[in-house]
């Protein structure tokens, strides 16, 4: 059971971009583009954001290619969020975070990545602002692009089993299927603190969530 209970080109973009950049906030998914990757562990970030921007009623995903991404936009209260998925690999993240950043001009201190952690155990979110990669490739890529000092909700995709299995081949996988059956959870707890963030003025909670009894 959760913790939290829930309480096409538009012309938005240039709205965004005039009300500045104490306003908004940019809340980045990280993943790996393609159908083949889609309900993967690597991809929970994405799945996370889809499902944050559905239930807040953001606009429709469009695909910003000079900016490397999907973009949805949404407001939370008298916060502007734009919600993005890079459409470079894993790797290459911080591309597109840094392009956004800078058409935006968003300070990385308005800027929350989500993404999956090997060694969080399935079902539990941490929070925390800066520090490092923790070997997340995704996260790297951001840390050279943004700096460290962007805030994480680090989504727990572990432990990895077999203990023997390549962590690369194991984060590609998909979810076992108890764990699919807690999908849904765990990305609408994930969502709720997506949205704390937003209505809180972007002040990040420090303390671990976990959406399970």
């Amino acid at each position: 059971m959760a913790l939290f209970q829930r309480r096409t080109e538009t012309g938005h973009a240039i709205q965004y971009y005039t009300l500045g950049q104490n306003k908004t906030l940019l809340i980045i998914g990280l993943g790996n583009p393609g159908k083949e990757y889609e309900g993967t562990r690597h991809n929970i970030g994405f799945a996370a954001l889809d499902a944050f921007a559905e239930a807040n009623s953001f606009d429709t995903w469009i695909n910003k290619k000079d900016l490397k991404c999907e973009m949805a936009t949404g407001r939370l209260g008298d916060t502007h969020v734009i919600a993005i998925k890079p459409t470079t690999f894993m790797n290459l993240s911080g591309e597109a975070a840094q392009a956004i950043a800078h058409f935006y001009k968003i300070p990385t201190d308005r800027i929350l990545a989500v993404y999956d952690e090997i060694d969080i155990e399935f079902g539990q979110i941490r929070l925390r602002k800066g520090g490092s990669s923790a070997g997340h490739n995704g996260v790297k890529s951001l840390i050279q692009h943004l700096g460290e000092d962007f805030g994480r909700v680090r989504i727990g995709i572990g432990p990895k089993e077999p203990e023997q299995m390549d962590s690369a081949d194991f984060v590609l996988a998909r979810f076992s299927s108890e764990q699919q059956a807690q999908l849904k959870n765990l990305t609408r707890e994930t969502g709720a603190i997506l949205s704390e963030y937003a209505f809180s003025d972007g002040q990040l909670p420090t303390e671990t969530r976990n959406f399970m009894v």
